[in-house]
C-alpha cells in the first residue's frame, strides 16, 4: 500500500516537488478508500477527515442546491474547501463510477500547507491576495527589467556599413542598435558613435560597424529590477542597456524607457489630462495607459487597484472633456449631470473599454435648453472616442435623446423598469444601477439613487427578474476538469474572462446591493458591504472575493502580457496558455461562482 501510494504521489503535483523524505512520510499516513458506483463519498455539512485524491474512476461535486459544479477524475483532488474553513464539507460528492480514493488525514493537510511552501501555494485559494498588495508603491526600483524592455531590439550584424547603420536607426527612429552574430550579442552601436566615431573622424560609408561599436557591451538579464538598471547607467554612464537571457539577446533598456515608465504614473496622467488643452492632448494621454497597465500589473498591485487607477485617468479625462464643451459652446443653460455606467461606472476600467453614459438635466427646461445639450454630448462623446473609448455598440450615451432628459424623466424611467420589468428592462436597470456621477451637479442624483434603490428592493417581482437576468451569464465549465471554451471564429479555443468570468460576479454583486440598498457600484466594494450586512454569508462572501480576485486578475495578467508583445489587449484567454497549477485554481474560482449563482437562484443568496 505504502509503495503504491509513493507511486502515485510521486507523479502528482504538489507532492512531487516535496523532499524524498517527505513524501515517503506522506505516503505512510494517507490511506486508500474504495468507492462504489452511486456511493456518497460525504453529504453537505460531514465533517471532512481527510483530503481525497482520485486515484482511478469519477467523482460528481454538487453544490448546496443540488447543482452539479464539478466532474472530477484521476489526479483531481477534492473536500479542501471545507479543510480550508471549518472544517465541514462546503458541497457533496458522489462516485459516479467505482472509484479509488487516496484520502490524505486533516491533520497532516494543515501540517502539509504549514511547512511545504509548494503545497500551500496550490491550496491557497486567495494566492492573489499575498503577491498583490493594495497599497504596493508604485516605485521603478522594484519593476523587473522584463517590463520596462524593449522586447526584440533591432539589430545589424558587426559587417553591416555605416551608412546601412545609420539608415536602420533614421528609419526605426531609434537611438541604436544591438550588434549580433546569430542570437549572441557581441556589441552595441549608438547615434553618440555614429557621430563621435565615424562623422566626426569623417570615416567612409562603407566602413563596418565592428570599427566603432561598443564590443562586448554591458548587459543585464530579464529577471533584473529596475533598480539595477538605474545603478549600472549612473556607474558606468550608459544610455543603453541590453538585456540577455541563457546567452540570447531579447530586449534592450534606454534612458527614453526609464523616462517612459516615470512619466506613465497615474499622477503624471492625471495631471497632463487636468491642464490639455485640446482632444488631441488628452487622446495622446490616454495612449500611455496600455504601458501603465503593464506597468501596474508588473509591480504586484491588486487588480482593483489597477483598474481604479486606470478609471481615474478616464474620469479627469471626461471631465476636461466637459470643459473643454462648454469652452465651445457657452456656460451651460441649465444644471446638468454627466454620469458613467459600465466599467467606468464601477471604476472597473481594464486595457479594452468603451464608454456607457448619460446626463441627467434639472428639471423646469424648455425644449431649447434641453436642445442645447444634444452639440455637447456629442462633442464629449466624440472627444471619448478619439481618446479609445469607443462609441458604445448598444448605443448607451449621452448623445442618445432618451438618455439626456430632465431628472424627472429619470424618475419615470426607473418607476416603469420596476413596475414592468420587460427584457429590456431588465437589461436597461442592470446598466443604469451601475450609475457613478462624473461631473456637472451631483445633487441631481442624490435622491433618484436611493430612492430608486428603495423602490425596487422592495418591488420581489422586479428582484425575482433581477435575480433571473444576473444568471444569464454562465461561468466556462466543462463537464470534465476542463473549460469550455469557444469552440468557433477568431477566438476559437478561448475563454471569455470578461462575459464569463467577470461579468457573472459583476451580476452577482448588483443584486446583492439591491438586495441591501447599497448605493457602492464598485463590484468587490458591494461584496465587501454585503458581507458586513450579512445579505451572504461569511464564507460564502470570502470565497466569492477570492474567486473574483483570482478572475480578474488573471484577465489583467492576459492583457499585460498582450500588450507587451505589442498586440491589442482583449478577454480571450486561451486556458492552454497557464500552467496546470494557474487551470487548477481558476477552474475552482468558476465553481464558487457557479456556487453563488446557483445560491441566488434558489433564493438564498449564500453559500452553505
Amino acid at each position: 500500500m505504502h509503495d503504491d501510494a509513493l507511486a502515485f504521489l510521486s507523479n502528482l503535483h504538489p507532492y512531487s516537488a516535496f523532499p524524498a523524505a517527505v513524501l515517503d512520510k506522506v505516503a505512510k499516513q494517507v490511506e486508500w478508500r474504495d468507492v462504489g458506483k452511486n456511493e456518497a463519498v460525504y453529504a453537505l455539512g460531514d465533517q471532512l477527515a481527510c483530503l481525497y485524491i482520485i486515484a482511478s474512476g469519477k467523482i460528481a461535486v454538487t453544490d448546496a442546491n443540488g447543482v452539479q459544479v464539478s466532474m472530477l477524475e484521476r489526479g483531481n483532488s477534492f473536500g479542501e474547501r471545507g479543510l480550508l474553513r471549518d472544517g465541514l464539507a462546503a458541497t457533496s460528492a458522489k462516485a459516479v463510477e467505482d472509484a479509488r480514493l487516496l484520502c490524505l488525514p486533516a491533520a497532516l493537510f494543515d501540517s502539509l500547507r504549514a511547512e511545504q511552501e509548494p503545497f500551500r501555494q496550490f491550496f491557497d485559494r486567495n494566492r492573489t491576495g499575498a503577491r498583490a498588495s493594495a497599497d504596493r508603491k508604485f516605485d521603478l526600483t522594484n519593476v523587473r527589467v522584463e517590463t520596462l524592455m524593449i522586447p526584440d531590439p533591432v539589430t545589424c550584424t558587426p559587417d553591416t556599413t555605416l551608412i546601412e547603420a545609420a539608415q536602420a536607426i533614421r528609419d526605426h527612429r531609434i537611438s541604436c542598435l544591438c550588434v549580433t552574430e546569430g542570437d549572441t550579442l557581441v556589441g552595441i552601436l549608438t547615434v553618440r558613435d555614429l557621430t563621435g566615431k565615424a562623422l566626426a573622424e569623417a570615416l567612409p560609408l562603407d566602413t563596418p560597424v565592428r570599427k566603432i561599436m561598443t564590443p562586448d557591451p554591458r548587459v543585464l538579464s530579464p529577471s533584473a529590477i529596475g533598480s539595477d538598471v538605474l545603478h549600472m547607467m549612473m556607474e558606468h554612464r550608459l544610455g543603453h542597456l541590453p538585456i540577455v537571457s541563457a546567452g540570447r539577446l531579447v530586449g534592450i533598456v534606454t534612458q527614453t524607457d526609464l523616462t517612459r515608465f516615470q512619466a506613465s504614473s497615474t499622477a503624471s496622467l492625471v495631471a497632463d489630462a487636468a491642464r490639455a488643452t485640446t482632444v488631441d492632448d488628452l487622446s495622446g494621454i490616454t495612449a500611455r495607459i496600455p504601458n501603465l497597465l503593464v506597468q501596474l500589473v508588473a509591480a504586484g498591485h491588486r487588480h482593483d487597484v489597477v483598474t481604479r487607477m486606470i478609471t481615474d485617468v478616464a474620469d479627469v479625462v471626461t471631465r476636461r472633456l466637459l470643459a473643454l464643451g462648454e469652452e465651445k459652446f457657452g456656460p451651460a443653460p441649465a444644471r446638468y449631470l454627466w454620469l458613467a455606467c459600465g466599467s467606468q461606472g464601477r471604476q472597473e476600467q481594464t486595457g479594452v473599454s468603451d464608454q456607457d453614459n448619460c446626463l441627467i438635466l434639472e428639471d423646469g427646461i424648455d425644449k431649447e435648453t434641453q436642445a442645447w445639450f444634444g452639440p455637447f454630448a456629442q462633442f464629449v462623446s466624440d472627444g471619448l472616442d478619439a481618446c479609445g473609448y469607443v462609441y458604445c455598440p448598444g448605443d448607451m450615451m449621452a448623445t442618445n435623446p432618451r438618455w439626456c432628459q430632465p431628472a424627472k424623466v429619470w424618475r419615470d424611467y426607473f418607476k416603469g423598469w420596476i413596475a414592468q420589468p420587460s427584457k429590456e428592462a431588465q437589461m436597461l436597470a442592470s446598466v443604469m444601477f451601475d450609475l457613478r456621477p462624473i461631473g456637472g451637479d451631483f445633487s441631481l442624483f442624490a435622491d433618484l439613487q436611493t430612492d430608486t434603490l428603495r423602490a425596487a428592493s422592495s418591488n420581489s417581482i422586479f428582484t425575482a427578474h433581477m435575480a433571473s437576468n444576473a444568471l444569464t451569464h454562465a461561468t466556462p465549465l466543462g463537464l470534465l476538469r476542463g473549460f469550455a471554451t469557444i469552440r468557433s471564429g477568431e477566438h476559437r479555443n478561448t475563454i471569455d474572462t470578461k462575459l464569463n468570468g467577470v461579468v457573472p460576479v459583476v451580476d452577482l454583486g448588483r443584486m446583492y446591493a439591491l438586495q441591501g440598498r447599497l448605493v457602492v457600484v464598485n463590484t468587490r466594494a458591494r461584496v465587501e458591504e454585503a458581507l458586513g450586512a450579512e445579505i451572504i454569508s461569511q464564507s460564502g462572501g470570502r470565497d466569492l472575493l477570492d474567486a473574483y480576485d483570482l478572475v480578474a486578475q488573471t484577465r489583467l495578467e492576459h492583457q499585460a502580457r498582450l500588450i507587451k508583445q505589442g498586440k491589442a489587449p482583449d478577454n480571450f484567454l486561451p486556458p492552454a496558455s497557464l500552467s496546470d497549477f494557474e487551470r487548477s485554481h481558476l477552474r475552482d474560482a468558476f465553481v464558487v461562482i457557479k456556487t453563488m449563482q446557483s445560491a441566488l437562484m434558489q433564493g438564498r443568496g449564500i453559500l452553505g
